[in-house]
């Protein structure tokens, strides 16, 4: 799971939410495949399990995992629409933070080399190939 920081000034839940829901839109995770369990997060997140639960709970109401009784939670087959508006919903959330950015003096040149490189670390953390040398 990515890093969660308990100071940031967005809820934990909504952290692991976001870790969770970026594994399965990136594949990580594919339909059908069990997620880790509310207990096993906790313990390696050292996190309470409710908050895991509830992170699990929303995902699931926006569609992303569904759950079997006695069994886990799993990731759902993404309905047809689901990543595009989830794409239009963060597009919109960006472009507030993208006009500070420019505000503050960014050049567009700079935009564009910010996105590069943030696409090159999401690439990078699918493709074992392109993985930075661990040993360093």
């Amino acid at each position: 799971m990515s890093v969660i920081d308990p100071r940031g000034g967005k809820p934990l839940y909504e952290q692991i939410k976001d870790s969770l829901r970026g594994r399965i839109i990136g594949g990580v995770w594919r339909p059908g495949d069990k997620l880790p369990s509310v207990r096993e997060l906790a313990q390696s997140a050292a996190i309470n399990p409710n908050t895991i639960q509830k992170a699990y709970r929303d995902l699931e109401m926006e569609g992303f995992v569904y759950s079997v009784a006695g069994k886990g939670c799993y990731a759902a087959e993404l309905p047809s629409g689901l990543l595009e508006k989830r794409k239009a919903e963060l597009t919109r959330k960006a472009r507030p933070v993208i006009r500070e950015l420019f505000g503050a003096g960014m050049t567009l040149n700079e935009g564009v080399t910010l996105l590069k490189e943030i696409h090159e670390e999401e690439e990078s953390k699918h493709d074992p190939d392109k993985r930075p040398d661990q040993n360093v």
